[in-house]
């Protein structure tokens, strides 16, 4: 519920926000707060292992039906997934912009503390401290990742969590596929990775999800006698 709460509010404002103003988004006393996190700090922690954490659009993947249309069933699947990596993206840069993820900081086993910060908000440095695997009781898989990121093992574990998702949306057309279904999940999200690059002034604007998965499915080329 705190995590909730606190992600939007650290998208917005980053390492500036407040507990109180959390507190007051999760409709609790603030000093609930600490009764599941030691600081200001590891709330900052928690909001980014649940930004880059898979569990979320996993769930959403595993709610796409089956009977849908492969396109169709592709592309609410890239929607999540984009909306996923949005996030992601928003609150990991907002800290980064506001401090809290700091370039060659380590993750809880070499984690530098952060000195020079005051008030109750911003609590004692964590002194390498390691991060705890569950946050307030929620007892939420958190990948192993921590800081701006997760640590590369990490990272691939959750690519292949993400391609198996997909894996699963296309195995009821795999006879349909030239391609075994994890080779075009592969090729789904690294098309999805690259659209959400951030374009070159003047660029073309990137695929829509619908644009993504007709390439991925058809190919560039038109039909014959067809102008799609």
């Amino acid at each position: 519920m705190v995590v909730a709460a606190a992600l939007p509010l650290v998208a917005e404002y980053g390492a500036a926000v407040t507990t109180s103003q959390i507190a007051r988004a999760a409709g609790i006393g603030e000093a609930t707060i600490f009764r599941a996190f030691k600081d200001k700090d590891e709330v900052l922690d928690a909001c980014v292992a649940e930004a880059v954490g898979t569990d979320h659009v996993l769930r959403e993947l595993a709610t796409i039906s089956l009977d849908e249309p492969l396109d169709v069933r592709l592309t609410e699947a890239a929607k999540a997934l984009r909306a996923h990596m949005e996030r992601m993206g928003t609150v990991v840069g907002s800290l980064h912009a506001s401090g809290h993820l700091r370039p060659g900081r380590g993750g809880p086993d070499g984690r530098e503390g952060r000195d020079g910060r005051e008030g109750r908000d911003e609590r004692d440095g964590r002194d390498g401290r390691g991060g705890r695997d569950e946050r307030g009781g929620r007892g939420e898989s958190r990948d192993g990742q921590h800081g701006a990121g997760p640590p590369p093992d990490a990272r691939a574990q959750s690519f292949l969590a993400l391609r198996d998702g997909v894996v699963e949306l296309i195995e009821p057309d795999r006879d349909a596929c030239r391609l075994s279904p994890e080779k075009v999940a592969t090729a789904f999200l690294g098309l999805l990775f690259t659209r959400l690059h951030t374009p070159a002034p003047g660029a073309e604007a990137p695929l829509s999800p619908e644009e993504l998965i007709a390439v991925l499915l058809h190919g560039s080329l038109k039909h014959p006698g067809s102008d799609r």
